[in-house]
This record gives C-alpha cells, sequence and structure tokens, in this order.
C-alpha cells in the first residue's frame, strides 16, 4: 500500500483557502509546470503516429497493425486512469505526477531496445499505463488548488500543453526518422520527456487543499456510483469518447495519404503537417476564456461544428487544402475537449462528486475513443482510403454534437459554498 504523503500532498495551509489567483507567482509555477507535464505526455503518447508508415514497412505490418504502435499505449492509458484517479483521491496527487512522467520517459529509452514488433507494442502498452499518472489528476489538481477566477485559463493552458507535446513529439519524431530510423525517434523523444520531468519537478507547487478521500472499498464504491449516475457527466464521458475518435482516426490516416501519391511526402516534411498543432494550444486556452465569459453550453457545440468544417475541406485534393483543413479540424478539436475537460471537474465539484475520479473517467472514454478511432482510422483507409475515414471521423463527429446537445438541456450546478445564480461557467 502506498502511504499518504504529507510533504507532497498536504492541505490545509495558510493561505490556501482560496486558491492560487490570477497573476500569482503560484498560478504561474502550477500553470507552467502542468502545461509542461502535458507537452511531455502527450510526446510521448503519439511520437510513433507519423511513423506508422515507417512501422509498417521495417516490421511488415498493415497499416491498421502498425496503429497498435499508438492504439496499444492509448488502451492501456485508459486502463491506467481507472486506477490512477481512485489513487490519487486518497494519496494525493503531485507525487503521482511526478512518478509518471519519470518511469513513462525511462521504458520510452528501453523501447528502443524492442527486438520485435510484439515486443515493442507490448513496451508501449507498458508505457500507457505508467503514463496515466498525469491526465489522471492534472484537472483535478488545478481545480483544488486554482481560484475559480483562473481555472478556466489555468485548465486551457495544460490542454494547450498537450497540444504542444503531440506537435513537439511528432515533429521530434518524424524529423529524428528521417536521420536515424524510429529508434533515433523513439529515443529523441524520450530523452524530451525527461527533460519536461525535472521541469515539472522542479517548478510545480505542493498540493495545499487536497483532502484524502475516505478508505475501503466501500467509500471507492460510493465515489464510483457518484461520477457514473449524472446525466452530465455521462453525456461529456460519451462527447470525450467521441470526439477522440474521430480525431485520431484523422491524424492516424494522415501520414498515409500524405506518403501516398499524388503527394509522395518523405517523412520529415509530411510530418510538418503537425506544426498544426499549435493552434490547438491557442484554441484550447481561448476556449476556456470565451467559457467564462459566455458558458460551456456554447462553446462545445460551436467547437464541434469547427471540427466538422475543417474535415470537410480535407476531401479537397490540393496540399494547401488538406493542411487548412486539418488545422481548421484540430483547432476546433482542442478548443472543445479543452472546455469539456474543465466542465467534468466543474460539475463533479459543484454536485459533491468525487472531481480526480470524474476526471478519470472522462480521460478513460478520451483514451478508449482514441483506441477505437485510430484503429478504425488505419482499417478505414485500408477500405476506402481517404473519403471512408472522413466518413468515419464524421459519423463521430456528429455523434458528438448530438450530446452537446443533451448537455444543453441538463440542469446546471452551482458550487456548494454559492447562493447566487449559475455562472456561465457553472456545472
Amino acid at each position: 500500500m502506498i502511504p499518504p504523503d504529507p510533504g507532497a500532498d498536504s492541505g490545509g495551509s495558510p493561505g490556501a483557502d482560496e486558491g492560487y489567483l490570477p497573476g500569482s507567482s503560484g498560478l504561474r509555477r502550477a500553470s507552467w509546470a502542468l502545461f509542461l507535464a502535458g507537452v511531455a505526455v502527450f510526446a510521448l503518447l503519439y511520437a510513433p503516429q507519423p511513423l506508422l508508415p515507417l512501422l509498417a514497412s521495417d516490421f511488415s505490418q498493415t497499416p491498421a497493425a502498425a496503429t497498435l504502435a499508438v492504439s496499444a499505449t492509448t488502451a492501456a492509458l485508459a486502463v491506467g486512469l481507472l486506477v490512477a484517479g481512485p489513487v490519487s483521491e486518497r494519496f494525493g496527487r503531485t507525487r503521482l505526477v511526478h512518478s509518471s512522467l519519470v518511469l513513462a520517459s525511462v521504458l520510452g529509452l528501453v523501447a528502443v531496445l524492442a527486438p520485435t514488433w510484439d515486443w515493442l507494442v507490448a513496451l508501449r502498452a507498458v508505457q500507457g499505463l505508467a503514463l496515466a499518472g498525469l491526465p489522471a489528476v492534472a484537472v483535478a489538481y488545478l481545480r483544488e488548488e486554482v481560484h475559480p477566477l483562473a481555472a478556466g485559463r489555468a485548465t486551457g493552458l495544460y490542454v494547450g500543453g498537450n497540444a504542444i507535446g503531440g506537435m513537439l513529439g511528432r515533429l521530434v519524431s518524424s524529423g529524428l526518422a528521417e536521420l536515424g530510423g524510429w529508434k533515433a525517434a523513439q529515443g529523441g523523444v524520450a530523452v524530451l520527456g525527461l527533460v519536461c520531468a525535472a521541469l515539472v519537478w522542479w517548478l510545480l507547487p505542493r498540493s495545499r487543499r487536497f483532502t484524502p478521500a475516505p478508505a475501503g472499498l466501500r467509500a471507492l464504491a460510493h465515489r464510483t456510483r457518484g461520477v457514473v449516475t449524472d446525466p452530465a457527466l455521462l453525456a461529456l464521458y460519451g462527447l470525450s469518447l467521441t470526439l477522440m475518435g474521430s480525431f485520431v482516426a484523422v491524424w492516424n490516416a494522415i501520414g498515409f495519404r500524405l506518403e501516398a501519391p499524388p503527394y509522395s511526402l518523405g517523412p520529415a516534411v509530411a510530418g510538418l503537417v503537425f506544426t498544426v498543432y499549435a493552434l490547438g494550444s491557442y484554441t484550447s486556452a481561448q476556449g476556456g476564456r470565451l467559457a467564462d465569459a459566455l458558458g460551456r453550453r456554447v462553446v462545445v457545440p460551436v467547437s464541434v461544428v469547427v471540427m466538422g468544417v475543417g474535415l470537410a475541406i480535407t476531401v479537397a485534393a490540393p496540399l494547401w487544402a488538406v493542411i487548412v483543413g486539418m488545422a481548421v479540424f484540430t483547432a476546433g478539436f482542442f478548443a472543445a475537449h479543452g472546455v469539456a475537460s474543465g466542465w467534468v471537474a466543474a460539475r463533479a465539484g459543484a454536485g459533491g462528486r468525487a472531481t480526480a475520479q470524474a476526471a478519470s473517467t472522462y480521460l478513460f472514454a478520451y483514451y478508449v475513443g482514441s483506441s477505437l478511432g485510430g484503429t478504425g482510422g488505419g482499417v478505414a483507409w485500408s477500405a476506402g482510403g481517404w473519403s471512408a475515414v472522413v466518413l468515419l471521423a464524421g459519423a463521430a463527429a456528429l455523434v458528438a454534437l448530438v450530446l452537446t446537445g443533451l448537455l444543453a438541456r441538463t440542469r446546471p450546478l452551482l458550487p456548494p459554498s454559492s447562493t447566487s445564480h449559475p455562472a456561465p461557467g457553472a456545472g
């Protein structure tokens, strides 16, 4: 059993009642630490994505089988979240963040030595389990430690780190693959993860407001029941699954499209399309600000519509149109996900539910969607090319849009301490 860590996660210190206010040094340190943690996690998680054609060739795998280099990791991460969320509710947040980043980076280095395809997939799956520690607790940590006035922006910055990490991991990976193959790419991204882990260790403030949840299976069952019986939370989990399924299906298949005729791009040049992830960093932060001002129930469906518009643009043949479409699609996804992930924590907190467990359940659905959509994108590409990928991703995005309509009909909840009318960003 892991003992509680009073040094790393003790609550109730002086000045902790309000959380970090906008402009405070604590807010800056916490926000940037989790930004860098998000960079590391998403760089490690999706580094093989631009290498899928290369991996398929080197290991004599089909496009659908090659996607297991990503899907096995996200599936294992989803399973890990079911454990990491409840563990963090009992034993604290920051220790889990640090151990997750270090272990996952080390496993990334070990994967370089994989002698066969089965070994590589197995090591990537174990790496996914290790990565579960950060996403399981990040949003809950921010909700506990950050004042509500700054919560939307802080969460948006964290999700922006996810976008930058996804971009850096793919760019570093594709560039190094051009020079030294998939092993150089895998090792380079693992080193990036270790650098981020060191910076997070230095920057991340210790928890001040964490309160351990009661121990025991009965208490765990009560917390679990609380996060799977609220209609709004259930709709948000479904939204997470469908959005991520659509997103990863498209991004897993785009490498095959760009390296095939008529484009015939090499891995490094094709990998440059991932620079559009920078837009995701911007739109996730902007989505948080707009949600604070206009409400989540407005921002999320508009963002899903933007995804659909971008997806439609990618059907055009010119390379510039494909890139523009991917940029619009990515911008819409990160705005929707950034707001929805913060909504889960706010809704759970307002309803007196376990925030980390709710966030973990949201992310469980997120990575299940990634695994299903990722492999589904490979199957669709093999079966019908880009048109089939667009149909699959478009159907998932349409279901997500329907779920935003259901969310609009749910009753907002006020935080327990509030006696006023619901604010735009209320649960």
